[in-house]
């Protein structure tokens, strides 16, 4: 990792002022407008104050009319088991029912014999207090049933404790994480008015959680109203001003992705009132979380209610009051409620951080703790483990060498997988409390803003006041404090860690009181050459319970999809976690992405999210929070009564073209849509691979990615001249996906093998075409493939079959194992290997030798369809056998196409037009435009393919050179200069501007809108970027990857003669 001051961060960022105390110094994005807000926040001073006007809770249990004749019954029965003197039997019954202020509720519920246990237990407290040296009355009483449970204790009231009961966490853990529909659970919590004798400061707490029964147990989705969607209890329980409290919150949490966080004042008191509402399942650990933090700015609750409806809501309100003697250490209830109500957000985004303990036990505030997290990740992913030995080991191999090139990747694997796991990162971090105050200061004081002061009637929140008392280092000072504070180097380099996170992050939305994750804006820079030797333009880091995720691109302009990873296991999670920005994933991803957009004006990106162990089921969860998380560092953050803007020391507009992948296809409407709602002007080409009624192109219904994959196979077939009907073909990728349907649609050969999720089919006769277009158009696996219609040589094995005889006597001990290695085998014999489905380095260099007998490949053509099947080195080792290999950056380029057009269509028509002429109706009628656009869509992905493939076979027919190199050589010629000439001033010759645009952009979009219309309406750097890289893949594509400056000048001449003869 390297360290030093991120572009666009200026030292004085580190200085010993507070840079960004005053709105009005707050450096802004040019042209930003204000968005709304995924999440709702009132807090003082934002609105005329909110006042309760009801003296008592808001809750009134209905009378319980048995309850004397049951305290009688309980009297009796305790005195009959004899365990408390019978003198003292009336006070202690009656002490339990009239004195801890539990409501007629509980004494309706439970029945006479659980009544007597609670009493008994209490007074079993009490002697066993009696007994302790230091006479300390702890209770810990707990009745817990499928329905519903009863917890009480003692604590003192403030104060959080890693010695308690625990049981708040274990009740939300039990009863309040896994509320879904009819299976919900409310709650009701309170301490006992009065003092308990000889108790010292404790008070008894109570806890009692009931199963919800709705009113409604299935409402209409749009259904908002708490009378049809409440609790049976809840309705009885509530007076009119609560419902109407709750009612209010409910219309607003319905609309939004993240929580609504209200506070009221109570009249007649300095009580204050917090509710928090949310979609259950999106908050997590929350309920124990918020204890913690009104406990550490001295504050106690007299009362907490958790409500659940039906229609997903849950809603918290919290009766919140200064804790005894607390104000002598901690600011007014009146300043603290201020900072408690903004810093929810932030345990709403991250309810349980890894430093909880030292937020618990108040060695770090919550706001430091959160900060400690979020480095955590960042350094589990980016703190360079390879060190000098790897660099010089480097420069000493031959990298071109492939076995040389393969020790090497192997070397890093393991370097970067045994050096600092994320427990040990975990393990340093913790001892260094004091440390991390220091450096989030620096953090804070770079991206902290204060409102206007005296314009608003709050007080300044407790974080800036701390920056104003508190020595905020420069970073040489932390620096020199990192050296003399850490024990070893490797405690020294993951501290360092936070000084170039805190000098990389260039926005982020960790101070907005509206969001739903932590997303920081990052500068690349750091990443060190010899890991990452393509350098990236942009970096997002998105940080959630349920997630963490990346988004990186290689160019400002770009796209590339956003996949959602799941792990099976913690094994499983644990090697996801390590590769997540790793070369075999996210960063490798996204550099194919930009190999492969060469000739389209998006550079590559890609986005991946990877979900927590405990939250595998949260894909749609994760999703939104990450998508809404971006929005808040591309549209500035406003909400009702606040301004709090993000600083921006990028300081440069930003947009991002994003598209579905792995997990996320029926994702992408949400976002489009949601990104309207925000107001963001660009909602409409965010997101591709939407639907049709919102102006998608389906990728799959028109076989945009096969179209380009086709191409190639085609090509070879035209050049050597084969006979397609008679080539035998193996397919990884069945007929359920998008790649693998089509390509059996459009292909025509003798297919042997197929192989996708279910198993392995297979026939050396060829399998019934009828049979395979079937599945195709059915989108079904091979599972549901008509094996009466196999040859008697053929078979299917399935991956949950094992001991399985194939018909040559050959027994299949594991059906996984079969399919996962089937494309390895050397026992069958096939002309085209089309892989259009499978996980990354499904062959490397090492199993390549499995392909290869003799010296020569014994599959002579690969068309690689899907995404990093082969790894390059295997590449290269396969070619040198004799293998023609056309690798995914080349072949699988049609999808990026249609997407890249897509975007083009919808930055081109205003929002009416683009409506009528790019979105399919409601009813299923297809504008004329649209069709025709898809056509011409799909014609324009085989021109480009076209292109590619004759200027690569040309090139190593002249050469010699790899296929899989000249790709690679290809895509960065073009790359380059298109960067190039972007920059250049033949973008200023507007004649020559108006004719390249002219040719590059569809004759469709430029009869109906017109140049004029599109010049205006789609930005400029996008402009710049078709202007370049049509430009740049014509002068490759015709003039060769090596063509001299000669040959441009020849070329521009040749299209400057069409300018002026126009």
């Amino acid at each position: 990792m390297a360290s030093g001051h991120a572009n666009g961060s200026s030292d004085d960022v580190n200085g010993l002022e507070p840079q960004n105390k005053l709105l009005e110094r707050v450096v802004r994005t040019p042209g930003r407008q204000p968005s709304p807000q995924p999440t709702h926040l009132s807090v003082p001073g934002a609105m005329q104050h909110r006042v309760l006007h009801e003296t008592g809770p808001g809750y009134v249990a209905p009378k319980f009319e048995g309850k004397a004749k049951q305290m009688d019954e309980v009297k009796n029965q305790v005195d009959e088991k004899g365990f408390i003197p019978t003198d003292l039997v009336d006070d202690e019954v009656e002490w339990f029912y009239n004195e801890l202020g539990i409501d007629d509720m509980y004494f309706s519920t439970e029945s006479a014999d659980a009544i007597v246990s609670h009493v008994h237990s209490l007074y079993a407290a009490k002697v066993a207090a009696y007994a302790r040296d230091d006479k300390k009355l702890e209770i810990r009483l707990d009745k817990e049933a499928a329905d519903h449970a009863v917890y009480i204790d003692t604590s003192v009231p403030g104060l959080s404790s890693t010695e308690g009961s625990g049981f708040e966490a274990r009740l939300e853990q039990k009863y309040l994480d896994s509320s879904r529909g009819s299976a919900s659970f409310r709650v009701e919590t309170f301490r006992s008015p009065s003092k308990l004798l000889g108790g010292g400061e404790q008070a008894l707490r109570c806890y009692f959680v009931y199963q919800a029964s709705f009113k409604n147990k299935n409402p209409a989705p749009d259904e908002t109203s708490i009378d049809e969607l409440g609790d049976v209890r809840f309705l009885q329980k509530t007076t009119p001003n609560t419902r109407a409290v709750y009612q209010r919150v409910m219309e607003a949490v319905v609309s939004r992705t993240g929580p609504v966080i209200d506070m009221y004042d109570v009249e007649g008191s300095r009580e204050k009132r917090l509710v928090v509402a949310f979609k259950q399942g999106s908050a997590i650990g929350l309920f124990t979380a918020l204890s913690d933090l009104y406990h550490y700015y001295g504050l106690t609750s007299s009362r907490k209610y958790v409500e659940q409806f039906s229609n997903g809501i849950t809603i918290l309100s919290i009766y919140l009051r200064p804790a005894p003697h607390a104000e002598s250490r901690h600011p007014p209830i009146e300043a603290s409620i201020h900072q408690i109500t903004k810093e929810v957000s932030l345990l709403y985004c991250i309810p349980q951080s890894r430093f909880q303990a030292h937020f618990t036990n108040g060695k770090l505030s919550l706001q430091e703790s959160i900060y400690a997290h979020c480095v955590w990740v960042f350094t589990q992913h980016f703190l360079n483990r390879l060190g000098n030995e790897y660099n010089t080991l480097t420069s000493l191999l031959d990298v071109s060498n492939i076995v040389h090139a393969e020790l090497l990747s192997k070397l890093k694997k393991r370097l970067r997988t045994e050096t600092f796991t994320a427990d040990y990162i975990l393990e340093i971090i913790n001892q260094y409390p004091e440390l991390v105050r220091s450096l989030y200061l620096t953090f804070a004081n770079a991206h902290y803003v204060q409102t206007r002061g005296e314009q608003d009637d709050f007080l300044p929140t407790l974080s800036y006041l701390r920056m104003k008392v508190d020595l905020v280092m420069t970073d040489d000072e932390l620096k020199a404090l990192i050296s003399k504070t850490a024990v070893n180097e490797h405690h020294e380099m993951v501290m360092t860690a936070f000084r170039v996170f805190n000098s990389s992050v260039l926005k982020t939305n960790f101070y907005t009181p509206t969001k739903v994750a932590l997303s920081f804006r990052l500068n690349p820079s750091f990443l060190p050459p010899e890991e990452y030797p393509q350098p990236l333009y942009g970096m997002f880091l998105v940080i959630s319970s349920e997630f963490r995720g990346f988004h990186l691109r290689f160019r400002d302009i770009a796209r590339g999809g956003i996949r959602i990873v799941k792990s099976r296991s913690r094994e499983a999670y644990a090697i996801n976690a390590r590769s997540l920005f790793g070369m075999d994933e996210n960063y490798n991803l996204a550099n194919t992405q930009q190999r492969k957009n060469k000739d389209i004006p998006e550079g590559g990106s890609k986005g991946v999210i990877l979900l927590d162990i405990q939250h595998q089921d949260k894909v749609s969860v994760a999703f939104e929070k990450y998508i809404d998380s971006i929005m808040d560092l591309l549209l500035p953050p406003t909400s009702p009564g606040i301004k709090d803007p993000i600083v921006d020391l990028h300081g440069k507009e930003e947009i991002l073209f994003l598209g579905p992948d792995e997990n996320t296809a029926d994702l992408v409407d949400w976002a489009t849509e949601h990104a309207r709602a925000r107001g963001a002007p660009w909602w409409k080409s965010f997101m591709t691979g939407k639907s049709p009624t919102l102006g998608g192109i389906p990728h799959d219904k028109y076989g945009m990615t096969t179209l380009s994959v086709r191409e190639y196979v085609l090509g070879i077939y035209r050049k050597l001249g084969l006979d397609e009907s008679q080539v035998r073909k193996l397919q990884t990728g069945g007929p359920d996906g998008d790649l693998g349907s089509n390509e059996i649609l459009l292909g025509h050969e003798k297919y042997c093998v197929i192989v996708d999720g279910a198993g392995v089919l297979m026939d050396p006769n060829g399998l019934d075409r009828t049979e395979l277009l079937r599945l195709a158009k059915e989108r079904k696996m091979i599972s549901s493939y008509d094996i009466t219609k196999l040859s008697k040589e053929g078979y299917r094995v399935l991956v949950e079959e094992s001991n399985i005889t194939l018909p040559s006597g050959e027994v299949v001990n594991n059906g996984t194992s079969f399919r996962n290695t089937f494309h390895l085998r050397d026992a069958e014999h096939f002309d085209m290997f089309v892989p259009c489905g499978g996980r990354p380095e499904s062959i490397d260099f090492s199993s390549a030798s499995r392909l290869i007998s003799k010296g020569k490949a014994i599959i002579p053509y690969i068309v690689e369809g899907a995404n990093l099947f082969i790894t390059q080195e295997a590449k290269l080792r396969l070619e040198k056998a004799g293998c023609i290999i056309f690798k995914d950056a080349s072949a699988n380029k049609g999808g990026v196409t249609s997407s890249s057009l897509e975007v083009l269509a919808s930055l081109s028509f205003d929002d009416e037009n683009f409506l009528s002429h790019m979105c399919v109706q409601a009813d299923g009628t297809v504008p004329k435009f649209y069709r025709d656009y898809v056509t011409q869509v799909q014609a324009k992905i085989q021109e480009n393919a076209r292109l590619e493939f004759e200027a690569i076979w040309r090139e190593n027919q002249e050469t010699g050179v790899s296929r899989s190199v000249l790709s690679d050589r290809l895509s960065l010629a073009i790359t380059k200069m298109d960067e190039e000439l972007q920059g250049t001033e033949l973008w200023d010759n507007v004649e020559l501007r108006r004719s390249v645009l002219s040719d590059a952009l569809p004759a469709l979009l430029l009869h109906d809108i017109g140049l004029d219309k599109i010049m205006e309406r789609v930005p400029e750097n996008y402009l710049r970027a078709i202007f370049g890289s049509y430009l740049a893949s014509r002068f490759i594509y015709t003039m060769g990857i090596s063509a001299s400056p000669v040959s441009f000048f020849a070329f521009m001449n040749k299209r400057m003669a069409k300018v002026n003869g126009a």
